[in-house]
């Protein structure tokens, strides 16, 4: 059987994932679990502040947990307080770039190039919202 006729394995992410955590400096995140990514957006974050060296590294654990390693970041510089070029998170550099996405949006990289995109919830939106 060759590669073309392999039955490709997607890992979806456990239930698990999609429940909030109230705890602070935990990522609140949601991914939508589908076996085709055709949609616009590939998930939600949702940030307590506009603060990215408080905020990133939560959601970059969270993601790496269940996608692996994260390499990038893009993030549009003028709806965060100070936009560094990279962070270390859990002992790993990623590299954040700056792009005019909107302040809605954050592009996250894994490995070379498999990219998602997440909708960021603005940090003052209330639950209920």
């Amino acid at each position: 059987m060759s590669d073309a006729d392999s039955p490709r394995v997607t890992r979806l992410l456990p239930d698990a994932v999609h429940q909030a955590v109230p705890r602070p400096g935990t990522a609140v995140v949601r991914l939508e679990t589908t076996h085709d990514r055709q949609g616009v957006l590939d998930g939600a974050w949702w940030p307590r502040s506009r603060d990215l060296a408080g905020e990133l590294p939560g959601l970059v654990s969270a993601l790496t947990e269940y996608l692996g390693p994260i390499t990038r970041v893009g993030l549009d510089s003028d709806a965060w307080e100070e936009l560094p070029t990279r962070m270390t998170v859990d002992g790993r550099v990623v590299h954040i770039d700056s792009f005019p996405v909107g302040d809605d949006t954050v592009l996250i990289t894994r490995g070379g190039n498999d990219l998602f995109s997440l909708l960021v919830v603005p940090p003052h939106t209330v639950p209920d919202a």
